[in-house]
């Protein structure tokens, strides 16, 4: 389990373990009947479970019998709780698939990226735009792998449809919502480059600088990587005052950034690509 169940199924787990010794010493004051009924109850419980998994008896009473495989990669799934295995090859997956929420989707197809299934992502991708179509963190997560596989027409379309939702909200924007915003904005900026299209690309990077600086963290770390795209990208259009300005905001908050800001003052006006070509994609 994920989310809130499955952490609260971790805290019970070492709950029960730690609750193990004061149990050890409680039962010294138990009376002996009791303990007497435990330990038969206790024992019988023990064997029953062993006679039912060994496949004689299980033929018997005419129980299936287990697939030593299938239970093996379930050993294996309890031991790595934060995987998700599916076999594309049972019939069953298409049915539990299916039955996944949205949200649930979106963080499946994560996983499958980071091992590198895009085209199972994609299609859990949109699944849950099908089911959700306002899921604006779906949109913009086929828009980045589609802009990293070099479909740029089709990637600007899923990241300007993100734009377009998240901006329909206005100033009921969550602090997701905003970092979502920040982060479509830079990729649809970087598409647009991509295809030589400087002015519709200002245009998306430049929201970014319109907006009030997050105090998310992780929000304000995608903030100030914008504005330096959108400073390389002033540079090309012989906008470098302005590019300048927001370079030494960016330095006020990262020193990392102070390298482009040294490019930029001594008239080195070759950033942009560099820039660019190094957007990584946070999902």
């Amino acid at each position: 389990m994920s989310g809130f169940l499955g952490l609260m199924a971790e805290y019970y787990k070492k709950y029960l373990e730690v609750l193990t010794l004061p149990i050890l010493f409680i039962t010294f004051n138990v009376p002996q009947g009791s303990l007497v009924y435990w330990l038969a109850n206790s024992t019988m419980t023990v064997i029953q479970q062993l006679s039912l998994n060994h496949p004689d008896v299980r033929k018997k009473l005419g129980l299936p019998q287990k697939d030593p495989q299938l239970a093996a990669a379930h050993q294996k799934e309890l031991s790595n709780p934060g995987e998700i295995k599916i076999d594309p090859s049972k019939n069953l997956r298409k049915i539990s698939v299916q039955n996944l929420s949205p949200l649930e989707l979106v963080n499946l197809s994560i996983k499958l990226l980071a091992g590198g299934r895009k085209d199972e992502a994609m299609s859990f991708l949109r699944l849950a735009i099908a089911k959700d179509p306002e899921n604006v963190r779906a949109l913009l997560i086929i828009g980045q792998t589609l802009l990293q596989d070099g479909s740029l027409p089709e990637a600007t379309e899923y990241l300007e449809r993100t734009i377009a939702k998240l901006l329909l909200k206005e100033n009921q924007m969550e602090i997701e919502d905003i970092d979502l915003l920040i982060l479509s904005s830079q990729w649809a900026g970087v598409a647009f480059i991509r295809q030589g299209k400087m002015g519709e690309g200002l245009v998306h990077l430049e929201r970014i600088a319109s907006l009030k600086e997050p105090e998310d963290p992780k929000s304000k770390a995608h903030y100030y990587d914008g504005l330096v795209l959108l400073s390389s990208l002033l540079i090309n259009v012989g906008r470098k005052n302005d590019a300048i300005n927001y370079l030494r905001k960016a330095t006020a908050y990262n020193e990392s950034y102070r390298e482009f800001l040294q490019q930029c003052e001594n008239e080195e006006d070759d950033i942009t690509s560099d820039l660019v070509t190094s957007r990584r994609g946070d999902y």
